[in-house]
């Protein structure tokens, strides 16, 4: 199955339908197996002072958003009055890694603070704790569980993907007591495989974790683009491809046993988006946006 190329026409040139629930039920069914069809999970713009964040009804238990880059320069501290005004705060300097840090082993964030602990997520277990991650063109993924409130939020780039970075960050929360059939996960706005060219280095080495077998450099592309639910797209250019980071978190997250069900993905792409995202693939500038989710 191919993605429906439709999907990432700029936000300015949306109707307000196909700007929320049709858009993201129409991403889901190119992302997944057409015998495992998603629920519908509507992803809804809000706003704060003016200004606008997504959230998703994947997450309605709990407070979370992804915000826009109108609330640029504001930091986590200042975002959290959003969500939660009584939440800790937490973050941490990325580093394009698969480190995952809990929340107990570093100090909440505070004005006085300028100095962080490198890692590109943050698990949270106690209540009433925001957890932050920053990003442009990477993959901004929230994940909470149902039954424990414990919460995660992760950056996942094309080297976090390549390190597992989100089956990492499962992996601490089974080991504190998650069960796989109670996490949902979203996977905010990012840029969309129709327009991330990468080389096929870079594309084999996020596609080996998603195939069981270890082959050569064209095998692993041939097998990548075999897929019926496939990442991967041929370029016009030699030795590069378009690879959907998400497509390939969410095939990730499927080997673990994570159903459809369990997973949303944000209908918007920040490189074909400007009024509302920034993107480094777009300007060359290290400009960020934030995502963050308060536990239960």
């Amino acid at each position: 199955m191919t993605l429906d190329r439709s999907l990432f026409v700029p936000t300015s040139r949306r109707t307000p339908i196909e700007s929320s629930q049709n858009q993201a039920l129409r991403y889901h069914e190119e992302c997944f197996p057409t015998d495992d069809r998603p629920i519908m999970h509507a992803w809804h713009w809000q706003t704060w002072q003016g200004k606008p964040y997504l959230t998703c009804s994947l997450f309605a238990p709990w407070q979370h958003g992804f915000f826009t880059q109108q609330f640029s320069p504001n930091s986590p501290l200042a975002l959290v009055e959003a969500l939660h005004p009584q939440a800790e705060v937490y973050r941490t300097q990325q580093v394009h890694g698969n480190a995952i840090v809990d929340t107990e082993s570093i100090a909440p964030l505070s004005p006085s603070v300028s100095e962080y602990h490198p890692a590109d997520g943050l698990l949270a277990r106690q209540s009433q704790q925001a957890v932050w991650v920053c990003s442009a063109d990477c993959t901004p993924v929230l994940i909470a569980d149902d039954r424990t409130g414990h919460v995660a939020a992760v950056h996942s780039g094309w080297r976090g993907t390549a390190a597992k970075i989100v089956p990492q960050a499962i992996a601490q929360l089974q080991a504190q007591g998650s069960q796989i059939g109670d996490l949902r996960v979203a996977l905010g706005p990012a840029i969309a495989g129709e327009v991330y060219q990468v080389s096929s280095e870079v594309a084999v080495r996020v596609g080996a974790t998603i195939l069981e077998a270890e082959d050569d450099a064209q095998t692993c592309l041939d097998r990548l683009e075999a897929l019926p639910n496939s990442p991967l797209q041929r370029d016009e250019e030699p030795d590069r491809v378009r690879l959907d980071i998400r497509a390939c978190i969410a095939l990730q997250l499927d080997r673990l046993g994570l159903s459809a069900q369990q997973i949303a993905i944000a209908p918007y792409c920040t490189y074909q988006d400007p009024d509302n995202f920034f993107s480094y693939r777009r300007t060359g500038q290290k400009n960020v946006q934030w995502s963050g989710i308060v536990s239960g």
